[in-house]
């Protein structure tokens, strides 16, 4: 499936046979299809429920009796700034957790990191599954916070795994598949959510995405082999053992790496755009929906078609377009469909409007975007895999929720016309990061498992 090139000497050849081992054995691509499907089913079962919460009328819901007891006294009512607040704190979160994050990175192998993600994660269901057939307040805000941390470490250590199973020319051929895979379990969670959530209670809706944790856990176990073999090949050194290095290196890296800058260009204003959609969908969906339940069901609904469209672009789009055209497609065409979504919405901002532009602008970033930024991090060094990037997905990602939630805040003061106005300007800087990202992605080797050395962060 990888033919030898005469020209690799016999270390590189020994390198081959181990890739076409690697990729020749389909229990690699299954097990990392069912992976992926159980990590994104998982979160999608929770999903509505948090954006139910996150649009709740119920301050005592979302929010502990002593912020609503201090935001009355002084003649506010809290549920006017529950995005804001929820951004807030959920920045605030993954501010906390990236130096852990890193301090378990760097001090334990994987065999030992991640697993233990994943069993932190399940702990915290279950103790919110208490929370909620106890109706405890101020359980919204904890879930709220807690389950976008969930979602984007979680996700950014699954890609940075894949990217020790796979090379840069197998994750062309791979990732639109594995995508594929964590789209149908986009699919599959909210329909889970939809028929369950008032048959079952949203409480117990939390054991059914713990379970998925578990398959992932499971998952893990089973690709160990293949990210083994796949170091092998690269030359690199073995994940089974620490990386080693400070806490703090992955801030390092992105400051200094112009390529790892670029990605937290892109990465900050394509999560601007999102936010906006998303804050002026909550503010439509709080006049016109008035139970957690209906709203639940709203937003399984959004979910679903986003997740519709994305499954079809994978199977019969991103494969052809990653392996014949490289990421520079792949990249722009999500850009310049938030631009146009935007330029639209600036003139015609109807309810339906935002639902479509929402749905394609989602659908391009799941489809598109995300594998295609996810193959290039198969060409770098360990370090900006598993340090650099987990900056950039998680305290880069919520930075931009955090200042783009009071962006939108102070745009809606003019109306829907001025927000989407604004939001055309925050598409212009991500296709800019967009264009920077495939500038700099031009400087990496092709197949890094022959390329010669790499140079990580020496602090690392």
């Amino acid at each position: 499936m990888a033919p030898t090139d005469p020209r690799e000497t016999d270390g590189g050849a020994r390198a081959s046979r181990v890739r076409v081992r690697l990729v020749d054995q389909p229990a690699a691509l299954w097990w990392s299809l069912l992976y992926f499907f159980s990590l994104l089913c998982g979160y999608y079962v929770l999903r509505p429920v948090r954006d139910a919460m996150g649009s709740s009328g119920d301050a005592l819901t979302v929010f502990p009796r002593s912020w609503v007891a201090w935001a009355t006294a002084r003649g506010w009512d809290i549920t006017d700034f529950t995005l804001q607040i929820l951004f807030t704190g959920t920045f605030l979160g993954m501010l906390l957790l990236q130096p852990l994050y890193g301090a378990l990175v760097a001090r334990f192998p994987r065999r030992v990191f991640l697993p233990v993600v994943y069993l932190v994660f399940i702990a915290c269901l279950l103790t919110f599954y208490v929370a909620f057939h106890q109706a405890w307040p101020g359980r919204g805000v904890a879930f709220f916070v807690w389950t976008a941390v969930f979602n984007l470490f979680a996700v950014s250590v699954f890609w940075s795994f894949m990217a020790d199973v796979f090379d840069d020319a197998h994750a062309k051929q791979v990732y639109g598949y594995i995508g594929a895979g964590g789209t149908i379990g986009a699919l599959v969670g909210p329909v889970i959510t939809l028929h369950l959530a008032q048959r079952i209670g949203v409480g117990n809706l939390l054991l059914v995405s713990a379970g998925f944790l578990c398959v992932c856990l499971l998952c893990i176990l089973q690709l160990r082999p293949w990210a083994i073999l796949r170091e092998r090949a690269r030359g690199e050194a073995s994940g089974e053992q620490a990386m080693g290095g400070s806490i703090w290196a992955g801030l390092r890296l992105v400051a200094r790496e112009p390529l790892l800058r670029a990605l937290a260009i892109l990465m900050f204003f394509g999560v601007g755009v999102g936010t906006l959609l998303y804050n002026e969908q909550a503010a439509i969906t709080r006049h016109a929906f008035t139970d957690d339940a209906a709203r639940t069901a709203f937003y399984a609904n959004i979910d679903l078609a986003i997740n519709g469209l994305a499954i079809v672009i994978q199977l019969f789009v991103t494969r052809w377009l990653l392996r014949t055209h490289g990421v520079a497609p792949a990249l722009l065409i999500p850009a310049f469909a938030v631009l146009a979504g935007f330029s639209i919405l600036a003139a015609s901002p109807f309810p339906m409007m935002v639902a479509i532009v929402q749905v394609v602008t989602r659908a391009g970033e799941f489809s598109l975007g995300k594998p295609a930024r996810e193959t290039i991090y198969t060409r770098v060094p360990r370090e900006w895999r598993y340090k650099g990037k987990a900056v950039i997905d998680t305290f880069v990602y919520r930075g931009g929720d955090l200042s783009f939630a009071w962006v939108h805040k102070g745009l809606s003061l003019f109306g829907s016309h001025i927000v989407f106005l604004g939001g055309v300007g925050i598409a212009g800087a991500m296709t800019f990061g967009a264009w920077r990202v495939i500038r700099a992605q031009r400087t990496l080797p092709g197949d890094a498992s022959r390329a010669g050395p790499t140079t990580g962060d020496p602090a690392a």
